[in-house]
């Protein structure tokens, strides 16, 4: 018994400095002020913006369509999708839009590199890049759907910020099921947290989804080189290597706006998928910060998964963990709400401490096959 009361002292330790980097995540959050664009703005930023895309047919014209209704000059823009080896119609219906719009270009991988990497991703927008026009480079997904002024507000941040490096918001569509609401709770402290941290100066987090980046400072950060190898990565380990050539040149667009909304994932194996994917970089990260961060979380989720299996042969545990749980949940509820208000998405914050038992398990899962497992994505197997 004395070995699992020092363990329940251990768990309330990790769950105090858990909860106070909760605390200090809410407080930042709620310093954000909305960026606001002076009505009187000119448009002068020229912008490439860059699409990687393996076999989203059914989502590349609804997303190129909505870039091409922003109320940006067409003139101050372009967009390349770059075609990772589609097997689909994806090519023939960027080449179609091509046709009509002339500032929307497709470039093939099959024609430009062999097919034996393992970050496909990367390669494409390295590639874009090269064949870029202009000075500022976008990333968004083939499944965005982007807001009209999503382009003048990047334009006017960048004016008006002097930054080389925006991140912004993304979120992802609910449509009320059970996995949906879960994705999107998941999703919301994410990018609560980046929206957050990246404010502050602490972190270097954001979504490829939503990533704006001076061409020159992503070639004097030697751009992909080193992190080449890693499938995943194209955003936040891209921005720490500019980050730390330019520290204080590094900035957030905080406004609803600027939200680049996507799908969640429609079934429990995609989600793993994307959600190891996600977590087989964690150990990449040369931002300390980061790292320790994740590791807290981590083990503070495993010592509660820990206690929740201790409970069957010392049922009194039971009330340590139903403490330690109710805790947690209550401490981040202040946040996630909002978080979520930003999002417009408060409605699903009745289901957040009940999902709490089940994104504790998701996160020991997702993060120990990040480190350990392999996962498929678009159709291959990635180490």
């Amino acid at each position: 018994m004395q070995v699992i009361t020092y363990f329940i002292y251990v768990t309330a330790i990790l769950l105090c400095l858990y909860l106070l980097l909760i605390n200090i995540y809410f407080l930042w959050f709620n310093r954000l002020k909305i960026f606001q664009r002076a009505k009187d703005a000119v448009a002068t930023t020229r912008f490439s913006i860059i699409i990687p895309a393996r076999n989203e047919a059914e989502n590349i014209e609804a997303c190129i369509q909505s870039i091409l209704k922003n109320d940006y000059p067409q003139n101050l823009f372009e967009i390349i999708v770059a075609d990772d080896f589609s097997t689909d119609k994806t090519p023939g219906i960027v080449e179609h839009i091509a046709k009509i719009f002339l500032n929307v270009r497709l470039i093939k991988l099959g024609n430009l590199i062999d097919q034996n990497l393992n970050s496909y991703k990367k390669k494409a927008i390295e590639l874009a890049i090269a064949q870029s026009k202009y000075e500022w480079i976008i990333t968004t997904d083939a499944d965005c759907v982007l807001p009209q002024q999503w382009l003048s507000l990047f334009d006017a941040y960048i004016q008006k910020q002097n930054v080389v490096f925006v991140a912004a918001p993304v979120m992802f569509t609910c449509n009320n099921s059970f996995l949906s609401i879960f994705q999107c709770l998941d999703f919301i402290s994410l990018q609560g947290i980046t929206a957050a941290s990246v404010s502050a100066g602490f972190h270097a987090m954001c979504n490829g989804a939503n990533l704006a980046y001076n061409k020159d400072a992503f070639y004097e950060a030697d751009g992909f080189k080193d992190t080449d190898h890693i499938a995943s990565g194209d955003d936040m380990l891209l921005m720490h290597k500019i980050k730390k050539k330019y520290p204080s040149s590094i900035g957030y667009l905080f406004n609803q706006n600027a939200i680049a909304t996507t799908a969640s994932m429609p079934d429990w194996k995609s989600f793993f998928n994307q959600r190891i994917r996600w977590a087989s970089k964690a150990t990449s990260y040369k931002d300390k910060g980061i790292f320790f961060v994740l590791l807290l979380v981590y083990l503070t989720n495993l010592c509660l998964c820990i206690l929740f299996v201790l409970c069957f042969f010392h049922i009194q545990l039971f009330y340590f963990l139903l403490v330690f749980v109710l805790t947690k949940a209550l401490f981040e509820l202040p946040f996630m709400y909002s978080a979520a208000k930003f999002y417009s998405l408060q409605k699903i914050m009745i289901w957040f401490v009940l999902m709490q038992p089940f994104h504790i398990a998701y996160t020991i899962i997702s993060g120990w096959l990040g480190k350990f497992g392999t996962y498929k994505w678009k159709g291959r197997r990635v180490k």
